[in-house]
C-alpha cells in the first residue's frame, strides 16, 4: 500500500473448529478443480513467503514454518471448494496467533451485505445498525444482544474471530442469529443477505471492471471519512480511521494530511475542549497517527518503540506548528484498535487528557499489507497483512491482547442503543462544560451505508 499501517484487528479465527467441522461427503471425490487447487496453492506459497520475509520475529514464535507449510499445503488437495481452500490458508497463518497477520481472500462472485452491523460492548455483542428495507431490518432491532451467529458464540473472547470469519473469510447467504432483546426476551431468527453481482476477476483490458473497483473504494473511503461538529465550547472530532478522504484531491500527498489536520486543529482552537471520538476506529496509517499526536503536544512524543527483525527507529511524533493545547477527552470502545489504541494510551501515559468508554480491542502491532495477484490481463487480487514490528509503549508494555483500560469505564446499554442515545458522548461533553441531549448526541454522526 505504500505506507505502514496499523491494521484492523483480525486473527485467531477459531481455525481449529473450522477445519474440524464435520461435512457429509461420504464416497464423494474432491470437487476443487486442478486450476482452482493451483490457485489456492499459489496463495499458500505467497503466505509462506511473505511471513518468512517480513515477519518481525525471525523465530516465528518457535513454529517450524517449513513443516507447517508442508502440513497445510497437503490439505489443499482434499479441499472440496474454494471456501475450504481459503480457510486452509487462513488456518496456516493463524498459528502465529497475531492480530495483524492474516489472509484477505479474493473478492467473491457476489458481494453480500447482511443488512446489519454489530459491535462489542463490554463482554457482549449488540446489533448497532440496520440497513433500511433490508431483511435484517424486518427481523432485528437495534439494541438486540447477539448471543450467537450460525452456532458460534459472540463475546469479547471470540468477537474478532467471528467477525473475521463471517465478514472477510467466508461471508454467508444467510445467518442464524440467537438474540436477546433489552427486555430479556430470547429468540432465533434467520437473516438473508442482500447480493450484488461482482467478480473475483478484474479485467485490466476492460475499463468498466477496473473503474467499478475504483468507485467501490471511493465509496468506502467516503463513508469512513472523519467529521467535525462544534457544540458550545467543545469541538467533537469523529475519526473513523487513520486515513482521510479528499473529495477534491486526486493525487495523494502527505501535505494533504498535514493540511487536513491543521484545518481541524484550527477549528478546535476556537474552543476549550476537544473530544476525539475513536470508537469503532480500527486503525490505519502510522503517518496519520503521528500527525494527530503532533497536533496535541508541544514537544516530541515517543509513541512507542518498534521491535523487529533488525534495529528499528522508535515511532516519534513531532509537534505541529499549530496545536491544540486545551482540554482533551478521548472516546474508545471494544472496536477501537491499533493506532486508535496507541493514541489513547499515549494520552494516558503523558497525562494529556481523559480516556472514556470501553476497554479497547488489544490488537496493537505494526503491519504492512502485501497485495498479490494471479493472472495477466485478467487478475485475481488477494493479499496478506504481515506484522513487521511489535510495539512497546513508554512503560515497557505491549497493548497486544491487553488493550487500553479507560480512565472512566462507560458504555451504552442495550436500551440505550435501542433508544438511539449516546451516554458516552454526553458524559464527555459534560466534562467539557457542554450539555447534550442523549438522543441528539446519538444522531450527531449518523451511520452511512455503502451502496449495494
Amino acid at each position: 500500500m505504500g505506507c505502514r499501517h496499523a491494521m484492523p484487528a483480525v486473527a485467531g479465527l477459531l481455525i481449529s473448529v473450522l477445519l474440524s467441522v464435520p461435512v457429509l461427503r461420504a464416497q464423494q471425490q474432491p470437487v476443487l478443480s486442478g486450476e482452482a487447487r493451483s490457485e489456492v496453492s499459489s496463495m499458500m506459497q505467497d503466505a509462506y513467503n511473505e511471513v518468512k520475509k517480513h515477519y518481525y520475529d525471525p523465530k516465528l514464535h518457535g513454529l517450524d514454518w517449513d513443516a507447517r507449510y508442508k502440513q497445510y499445503s497437503a490439505r489443499i488437495a482434499n479441499a472440496h471448494d474454494l471456501g475450504e481452500g481459503f480457510r486452509t490458508v487462513a488456518a496456516f497463518l493463524s498459528g502465529l496467533k497475531d492480530s495483524h497477520t492474516f489472509f484477505v481472500p479474493p473478492t467473491r462472485t457476489s458481494h453480500l451485505d447482511t443488512g446489519y452491523r454489530y459491535a462489542l460492548v463490554g463482554n457482549a455483542c449488540y446489533i448497532t445498525q440496520l440497513r433500511p428495507k433490508s431483511d435484517a431490518a424486518s427481523k432485528l432491532h437495534i439494541g438486540d444482544q447477539v448471543l450467537g451467529i450460525n452456532g458460534f458464540s459472540v463475546d469479547r473472547d471470540d468477537f474478532h474471530d467471528v467477525r473475521y470469519f463471517f465478514d472477510i473469510l467466508a461471508p454467508q447467504m444467510s445467518y442464524t442469529l440467537d438474540l436477546r432483546s433489552p427486555a430479556g426476551e430470547q429468540r432465533r431468527v434467520v437473516v438473508n443477505a442482500a447480493t450484488r453481482p461482482s467478480s473475483k476477476f478484474v479485467d485490466l483490458t476492460e475499463g468498466s471492471s477496473y473503474y467499478d473497483m475504483v468507485r467501490r473504494d471511493q465509496d468506502e473511503d467516503h463513508t469512513m471519512r472523519d467529521r467535525v461538529v462544534e457544540s458550545g465550547d467543545a469541538t467533537i472530532w469523529k475519526l473513523q480511521q487513520f486515513y482521510f478522504d479528499y473529495d477534491d484531491v486526486t493525487d495523494y500527498r502527505r501535505e494533504d494530511d498535514y493540511a487536513h489536520v491543521d484545518k481541524v486543529i484550527g477549528i478546535a482552537r476556537k474552543h476549550k475542549t476537544l473530544i476525539l471520538d475513536l470508537r469503532g476506529n480500527h486503525g490505519g496509517a502510522v503517518d496519520t497517527l503521528k500527525l494527530i499526536v503532533g497536533a496535541l503536544f508541544d514537544h516530541d512524543i515517543k509513541i512507542c518503540d518498534r521491535v523487529g527483525k533488525s534495529a528499528m527507529k522508535p515511532m516519534i511524533a513531532k509537534p505541529l506548528a499549530r496545536r491544540f493545547d486545551g482540554k482533551l477527552i478521548v472516546l474508545v470502545d471494544g472496536s477501537s484498535a491499533s493506532a486508535a489504541e496507541l493514541l489513547a494510551r499515549v494520552v494516558q501515559l503523558e497525562h494529556r487528557g481523559t480516556v472514556i468508554g470501553d476497554k479497547t480491542s488489544g490488537a496493537v502491532m505494526e503491519a504492512m499489507f502485501h497485495s498479490e495477484a494471479l493472472g495477466a490481463d485478467t487478475k485475481i487480487f488477494y493479499g496478506f497483512s504481515v506484522t513487521d514490528a511489535n510495539l512497546m509503549m513508554s512503560d515497557g508494555k505491549s497493548l497486544e491482547n491487553t488493550g487500553v483500560v479507560p480512565d472512566e469505564l462507560l458504555m451504552p446499554t442495550g436500551a440505550d442503543l435501542a433508544a438511539g442515545s449516546d451516554p458516552v458522548l454526553v458524559r464527555a461533553a459534560e466534562l467539557g462544560g457542554v450539555k447534550l441531549d442523549p438522543v441528539e448526541a446519538g444522531k450527531m454522526f449518523p451511520y452511512e451505508w455503502m451502496p449495494l
